[in-house]
């Protein structure tokens, strides 16, 4: 259920509203838009139904969300929801600036990751991924360094001032982790993993959500329910290709699933085309498209050097390859009335 509010509402209307649904044990979640603010509450609606909150001094309208997720409806907030990555005002994902992630698959050494992170910094990327835990298909393929790898990944972002987002696979290595990373990533694997997403939908860091590569994106949304029922606000969605029966490309990348999630969602909705494709010299094709859909953001793999990378070197860009797609990506979004 959502209490829409009068646009002139004030601040005691809007405390006692609140105080009276919460005193019947419902939890309250208020966002403020430009002209109006929503208060969304979360329990049993028929508590609600027999409180005739529509009598209330500046209740405009209750409307019930009949979607089974709530908090990730459109129609819950207000506005569009903005995620703040770091303390600088440009490192946001959401509103009209489009921003770029880049940086390696797997944290290897000090050096790489230094060099790799200047030159994406350079050519325009707000933000460094790069992963210390690694979920690999075969037991015996590189795992990560761990804390050494999150300890690099510090270092870098003291270097460039980048804020950084790496993988949580297991709730007991969140409390390190946070103390390094900036955002943390739920991957493909662990998009159903409800124990991990409530334990990071606790956490104070934002959290992006990549979508399961057998997924659809009802589960998806459903799996943001999760994170957001635990009062952890700052959720970013990530398409990054799913199963299909055609075998051309590692996924197939659903672009289409960009437009739709928002249009059912208020979170930012961001691309990684590099894992969709699994092949280097497509990655700045979909990235471009994934910009004219509508993505947020895009998580694009870079490497100094990808015929050394211990994972995922033949989908890695070159820093020179990269240098050259962002300008192009800036081009794309001029022409759809946004910024990069």
């Amino acid at each position: 259920m959502i209490i829409i509010t009068n646009p002139g509402i004030t601040q005691d209307q809007l405390d006692h509203i609140r105080e009276q649904v919460e005193a019947r044990g419902m939890r309250t979640r208020i966002t403020r838009g430009d002209k109006q603010t929503i208060i969304g509450c979360i329990g049993d609606d028929d508590v609600l139904r027999e409180m005739a909150l529509h009598r209330l001094p500046g209740v405009q309208s209750v409307v019930p969300v009949m979607k089974p997720y709530k908090l990730a409806s459109r129609q819950f907030s207000a506005c569009l929801t903005e995620v703040r990555v770091g303390d600088a005002p440009d490192q946001v994902i959401g509103g009209n600036a489009i921003a770029v992630i880049a940086g390696p698959c797997s944290v290897e050494n000090r050096d790489m990751l230094r060099e790799t992170a200047l030159s994406v910094r350079d050519a325009g990327a707000i933000m460094l991924r790069g992963g210390a835990f690694k979920p690999r298909t075969s037991p015996y393929s590189f795992q990560g360094l761990r804390e050494e790898g999150l300890r690099f990944l510090a270092e870098a972002r003291a270097t460039t001032g980048l804020p950084v987002v790496t993988e949580v696979m297991d709730p007991r290595d969140l409390p390190m982790i946070e103390k390094y990373a900036d955002c943390l990533q739920v991957g493909t694997r662990n998009m159903h993993n409800f124990s991990l997403l409530k334990e990071v939908g606790r956490s104070s860091l934002p959290v992006l959500l990549k979508r399961g590569f057998s997924a659809t994106i009802y589960d998806l949304i459903m799996s943001a329910e999760y994170i957001l029922n635990e009062g952890n606000s700052n959720v970013i969605l990530c398409e990054r290709g799913i199963r299909t029966f055609d075998n051309s490309a590692r996924y197939t990348l659903d672009l289409s699933a960009v437009p739709i999630l928002k249009s059912k969602t208020h979170l930012p909705v961001i691309v990684d085309p590099t894992h969709a494709l699994g092949l280097r010299e497509f990655v700045p094709q979909m990235s471009l498209a994934a910009v004219a859909a509508g993505a947020d953001a895009l998580m694009i793999e870079v490497h100094d050097s990808p015929e050394q990378a211990k994972s995922d070197g033949n989908q890695a860009l070159t820093p020179e390859i990269f240098a050259e797609l962002v300008p192009r990506l800036r081009g794309v979004a001029a022409a759809i009335g946004r910024e990069m």
